[in-house]
């Protein structure tokens, strides 16, 4: 590392990790080296190209997690100057108004917009999609909100939260037929949330299949009866009222 050798660096870790795999030592060695090779890497991005796109979004990422979220905001509108068409930027801006700490009206629908703008450039965004049908959600907006969640679950096939959204809106709006496909995805994909194993039960239940609900129900009280015992917090069921 101090001769910038970085190829022989990589090459060494990747025989180390192979020969000695799990081993403490070399896993805490490999956290610093790739910490020191990330750092170096920013650093030369910011020396040879600070007013790239990369270089915004790099420095956009550092002032959020910092928390200086004005700032970021200015970083990332600076790349939409310079590429309106940047892909994932409006996404990122709209989350980033959404994580402010006290976030207002305004700021929600700010970020609404930013999300609406990311699929007129990137329509495949699913995360833009799921977040969209989350804000119609926790309106009240249950048809919205359904439309969204369905297409996030029709872009990213693997996107349990997504599954989840889309069951519990549907179960809002009474469809409880409709929800029950969505929330069998959901638990496939994420067996272990006892809050889509309750939701999966609700909609069983209104959906007249009693036995199968039971079996849900019993899963979902194995669950959370086993995170209180583990001192953990039990996931909170969704409301589908």
């Amino acid at each position: 590392m101090l001769i910038n050798q970085t190829n022989a660096v990589l090459d060494f870790l990747q025989t180390l990790n192979r020969e000695f795999p799990g081993d403490p030592e070399v896993l805490f060695l490999s956290v610093h080296t790739y910490s020191d090779l990330s750092t170096k890497a920013a650093q030369q991005l910011a020396m040879t190209a600070p007013n790239s796109l990369e270089g915004h979004k790099l420095n956009a990422e550092a002032l959020e997690a910092q928390g200086k979220w004005d700032a970021a905001e200015k970083e990332y509108k600076a790349i939409l100057a310079q590429n309106p068409q940047a892909t994932g930027i409006h996404f990122l801006l709209g989350r980033l108004l959404l994580s402010k700490s006290a976030p207002g009206q305004s700021d929600a629908e700010e970020a609404k917009k930013e999300f609406q703008e990311e699929l007129k450039v990137d329509p495949t965004n699913a995360g833009a999609e799921y977040v969209l049908g989350e804000m119609a959600r926790q309106g009240g907006q249950w048809d919205e909100a359904v439309q969204h969640f369905s297409q996030a679950t029709k872009l990213d096939a693997g996107f349990g939260d997504a599954f989840l959204g889309l069951g519990n809106s549907l179960l809002s709006a009474k469809r409880f037929a409709d929800a029950v496909p969505p929330l069998q995805t959901a638990v496939k994909l994420e067996s272990r949330n006892p809050g889509a194993h309750y939701s999966l039960a609700t909609a069983l239940t209104r959906a007249g299949r009693k036995e199968e609900a039971e079996k849900e129900f019993a899963i979902h009280r194995q669950m959370t009866q086993k995170g209180q015992r583990d001192g953990e917090q039990p996931g909170t069921p969704q409301n589908p009222n």
